[in-house]
């Protein structure tokens, strides 16, 4: 058996925190990040490369809490560089903390439904492993919400590594996160 010389590819799908908004990372995704470098990177840090993916999910008319009708065509553009500005906050937190440990890393913003994105990613990238923070929502909650975790777990092309939130971790609603 021969031994890679490349770095092991690790792809963490990476989301904002629904709790905190904007740059602030999720629980599910922080948590994620932290497992995956304590538990599988650990003091091995040339390695391993991680592959930060944030997907956006585009508001249906383009507005948070804003009444389309009264926008302007500036308006959609000012939208767009506020959201990939928000993106790049987001994964700045990661790149800066793996650059501080001596991991190296790529990140990038995609948008459209998570886990479809997620997946065709994998699929572009082909990553030896996908790493995904899972909120550990009950089958109730699962049905109302979805689960990016579990589509991921079935359908990326690649081995994929769900990590819950620790308990203590978890908010009063947990769908929040």
């Amino acid at each position: 058996m021969e031994i890679e010389s490349e770095p092991t590819r690790i792809m963490i799908a990476v989301n904002e925190s629904s709790i905190k908004g904007y740059p602030h990372p999720s629980i599910s995704s922080k948590r994620a990040f932290e497992w995956t470098l304590q538990k599988i990177v650990r003091s091995n840090t040339s390695g391993f490369k991680l592959l930060f993916l944030h997907v956006q999910v585009p508001d249906e008319d383009g507005f948070d809490d804003m009444d389309s009708i009264y926008a302007s065509p500036d308006d959609f553009k000012n939208l767009e560089s506020r959201d990939k500005a928000r993106g790049l906050q987001l994964l700045e937190y990661f790149v800066k903390t793996s650059h501080e440990v001596g991991v190296s890393c790529e990140a990038w913003i995609k948008k459209g439904d998570p886990k479809e994105v997620i997946c065709h990613e994998v699929k572009r990238i082909q990553p030896d492993l996908l790493v995904v923070g899972c909120r550990g929502l009950g089958p109730f909650q699962r049905v109302f919400v979805g689960t990016v975790s579990e589509f991921c777990a079935k359908h990326a092309e690649c081995p994929v590594i769900t990590i819950k939130r620790r308990p203590e971790e978890t908010p009063q609603d947990p769908v929040e996160d």
